[in-house]
């Protein structure tokens, strides 16, 4: 069986609660259900994490090399900033997809431009909770 990880970055443990008309009402734990159910149904081992720390982030992307067929990031606001991120998901050769809740090509000026983008085979954005399940299916084809 494959296995996939599923990389969430800071803030998102607030989800369901923060800024409800952007990320709507679906909580993390309601994403990583329906984020198992997907990966049940497509015969994927699915580890799901999430993290307010940068280098806790850079060392599950590190790990991936070595324990992981595919990668599903969404880096939150580290997606705008970081170059470590970058760095870290251009040195592994697994396929990589980075993900966001809301479309970040539709929202603040700083908010378009993605730092980490460039490290991934793709993008998907805009779908709200549907944007993992878009990424499980297109890791699963990439793998």
């Amino acid at each position: 069986m494959k296995k996939i990880i599923i990389i969430n970055g800071p803030n998102l443990n607030l989800l369901g609660i923060r800024e409800t008309k952007i990320y709507g009402k679906s909580s993390l734990e309601d994403i990583k259900k329906i984020s198992i159910n997907k990966c049940n149904d497509l015969n994927l081992n699915l580890s799901f994490v999430q993290s307010n720390s940068e280098s806790e982030i850079i060392d599950y992307i590190h790990k991936t090399e070595k324990d992981f067929d595919g990668l599903i990031i969404n880096p939150a606001a580290y997606t705008h900033t970081s170059l470590a991120l970058l760095d870290a998901l251009k040195a592994i050769s697994k396929p990589k997809i980075e993900i966001h809740i809301s479309n970040i090509y539709s929202r603040e000026e700083y908010r378009k431009k993605s730092l980490t983008s460039s490290g991934v085979d793709g993008i998907i954005c805009g779908f709200g909770p549907n944007s993992y399940i878009l990424a499980i299916e297109a890791i699963k084809r990439l793998i």
